[in-house]
């Protein structure tokens, strides 16, 4: 008597065309937001967020380590399509912006190492697209995340809410791939 033996199917998954997760991310040297976002089709929604934070006593480069560290963690845990960061503004202080200049550019290394695409969008057109104003104060980017993602949590850190912002802002910008 033959018996057939079938194998189990694969458990690759398989995403839809219109399908994208995306990674927001907030630079900071000192707290570095992020965010998770998944669009399908014209609906996004949250899968999760936190920040990185590095002690301002600790030397520069073991707090750029961290956050690299980190990053690609986050990457590899939640495997995002793409990568989105929010452009930093000029600070007055030398100093100041040439530290946060060096944590933006491991920011962008991070997922580009993991071979993901990085986007970036300044903060006006983060808010505008989010809110409907390129000068909405930080309260109206928080009250528009609540409602536009209701199951993030409601108790959100800044940095965390920007950087989900920042993801909402691309995934109102793909375009979506119908067959």
């Amino acid at each position: 008597m033959e018996i057939n033996h079938f194998q189990p199917f694969s458990t690759v998954s398989v995403k839809p065309q219109d399908y994208s997760r995306i990674l927001g991310l907030d630079p900071g040297l000192n707290c570095t937001g992020w965010g998770i976002v998944d669009k399908e089709g014209f609906r996004i929604k949250y899968i999760a967020c936190g920040v990185i934070k590095t002690g301002a006593s600790q030397d520069l480069s073991i707090r750029l380590s961290k956050i690299f560290h980190e990053l690609t963690e986050i990457v590899d845990q939640y495997q995002p399509d793409t990568a989105v960061v929010e452009e930093t503004f000029i600070n007055k202080n030398p100093a100041s912006a040439l530290k946060l200049g060096m944590a933006r550019g491991v920011i962008l290394m991070a997922p580009s190492y993991k071979g993901l695409p990085v986007f970036s969008y300044t903060a006006n057109q983060v808010k505008k697209s989010v809110v409907g104003a390129g000068h909405a104060d930080k309260d109206q980017v928080a009250a528009m995340i609540r409602v536009l993602l209701p199951t993030a949590p409601t108790k959100l850190l800044p940095d965390a809410t920007d950087a989900l912002a920042v993801a909402l802002c691309h995934g109102h910008q793909i375009k979506i791939r119908i067959s």
